[in-house]
């Protein structure tokens, strides 16, 4: 099993998916074990001191103003994490509260949270041990952070509360812990506040929606190609030199994937045969531009996600003195604001993408602009409906992609008595940009099912009968059908079909099938 050592400069987010995705095991290092002692003497010296000090002798938020003694002070910290644990609705999924947990420990380890190293190791026990605070659809306002989503984590860490075990069933915590030999946690000065002020949850999702967008977007390079195939279109369009004259990266790179798929195809460039076509429509033409537009819209998410990494988000915050010792000092670094924006910038993208792959399918059921297939690749048109509602299906889930792109990042709303007075609404972002993503590998599954059929009927036309797919086509279509995508025939109960194809796309297999006689696709 692949380990993950928790350091103080961050983490990558390639170990975020192992530890979320892949049960990754989880150290902390011995660089952060000192780095977290040497921020805990700075707390307790603070807390030794008469004067109030925010987070460690004060009350929270807009009751801040109040000095809590000494002996109320462990109080203080237990309440902060019951009383935000409030959040509602279904539970999120086990991958994001595992990535929100390892975020959590990820910032404790940068030293700048003030937390004591036993806390940081019992984050660490709780992962390792697979058991999951159960965390709750909603609560977050994204600032100060995830606030109710971290606090239910923290009450699993105090023996308190509900959380999923290994195998799965819900349970109280309390029960957990004890049964894996762990002690729940008693928390000290700052140590409540600490484990409830970031920007985890919403960066969690994000690091996983890169891995996924990035791999749908491949997909749909592929899928666009084999459409452009059973289309008749012309390959002249994806030419180097055409796109080095608007020097896109993205553009350039999906351009590339399709050229690749489509090498050696014998069914490009037939566009003015039969029913000449100076150019191809559109959603055909300028897939590389728009598919080009989201890696490019990704790249930057991206860029916004590693810095984020590499931040310790806490408010207050520990930080040398420069005379040998540390000094506590409040900030609003715990905002969302760079992270929604970016998760709702992907959303756009991702229905965008959706609606050109909608469109595609649109013209390969279309009679008068499929270029000779027959209507809606029924078997027998007339008496069989083919693929018409298929297309249905897909439109609906283009449809409501297109309301999710709509930005959460400027629906602020004031919270904490207008001590809050301006939140990022990060976590919604996040939330419903992973639907968005999903209903994409259902678009991509239905394009993908469409374009299959169709290549195998240009194959029964006696107009292209003679006129094969490329290497890469024949090898999509081949694997598609040995995991169980069905070929062309008289209509049946498609939803099985449909199933398989979000399945062949949703693993990776399609890009596996293609990558299996054009190398690595970007």
């Amino acid at each position: 099993m692949h380990t993950v050592v928790v350091g103080t400069t961050g983490t990558s987010l390639d170990d975020i998916t192992r530890v979320a995705r892949g049960d990754a095991r989880v150290e902390v290092g011995a660089d952060a074990l000192a780095a977290l002692a040497a921020a805990r003497r700075v707390i307790d010296d603070l807390a030794a001191k008469p004067e109030p000090v925010y987070g460690v002798s004060t009350g929270f938020g807009a009751l801040a103003v109040r000095h809590i003694g000494p002996d109320l002070r462990a109080r203080l910290q237990r309440n902060i994490v019951r009383s935000h644990a409030a959040g509602m609705g279904p539970r999120v999924e086990r991958e994001v509260v595992r990535a929100l947990v390892f975020l959590r420990l990820k910032t404790l380890a940068s030293g700048h949270t003030g937390v004591r190293p036993e806390v940081a190791t019992a984050m660490a026990d709780l992962l390792n041990a697979g058991i999951t605070p159960a965390v709750r659809e909603y609560g977050s306002l994204g600032c100060s952070g995830d606030l109710a989503p971290l606090s239910h984590c923290a009450l699993t860490l105090m023996g308190e509360g509900e959380a999923e075990g290994p195998d799965g069933r819900l349970r109280p915590a309390g029960e957990l812990l004890a049964e894996h030999g762990l002690a729940p946690v008693e928390l000290r000065e700052k140590e409540g506040l600490a484990l409830l002020n970031g920007t985890d949850g919403m960066l969690g999702m994000l690091a996983m929606a890169l891995a996924d967008f990035g791999r749908l977007l491949t997909a749909a390079d592929i899928t666009a190609a084999l459409t452009l195939e059973a289309l008749l279109g012309t390959d002249a369009v994806l030419a180097p030199d055409l796109h080095a004259v608007r020097p896109h990266p993205g553009q350039a790179a999906s351009a590339d994937n399709m050229r690749r798929v489509l090498d050696g195809s014998a069914l490009t460039g037939h566009h003015q045969d039969d029913a000449p076509r100076v150019q191809d429509a559109y959603s055909v033409r300028c897939a590389p531009q728009v598919a080009g537009a989201g890696r490019d819209t990704l790249a930057h998410a991206r860029t916004v996600a590693e810095r984020e990494l590499a931040a310790a988000v806490d408010n207050p915050v520990v930080l040398p003195d420069g005379r040998g010792g540390g000094r506590v000092e409040s900030n609003g670094n715990f905002h969302g604001a760079p992270v929604a924006y970016v998760l709702d910038f992907l959303a756009i993208a991702a229905a965008d993408l959706a609606s050109i792959a909608e469109r595609r399918t649109d013209r390969l059921l279309d009679r008068h602009r499929s270029h000779g297939l027959p209507p809606f690749l029924a078997d027998d048109p007339g008496v069989d409906s083919g693929l018409m509602i298929a297309q249905y299906t897909q439109a609906a889930l283009v449809s409501e992609m297109k309301r999710l792109a709509a930005p959460a990042s400027v629906d602020s709303i004031p919270s904490s008595a207008m001590q809050e007075d301006h939140v990022s609404m990060g976590w919604s972002a996040a939330r419903k940009l992973r639907t968005a993503l999903d209903n994409l590998t259902r678009v991509v599954a239905v394009e993908l099912y469409t374009a299959a059929r169709a290549l195998e009927l240009r194959g029964t036309l006696p107009a292209t009968r003679e006129l094969a797919p490329g290497p890469a086509g024949r090898a999509v279509v081949t694997a598609a059908r040995a995991a169980g995508v069905a070929g062309a025939g008289p209509d049946r109960y498609l939803t099985p079909d449909l199933d398989a194809a979000e399945a062949f796309v949703r693993d990776g297999s399609l890009v596996r099938a293609a990558e299996s006689v054009t190398g690595p696709l970007r």
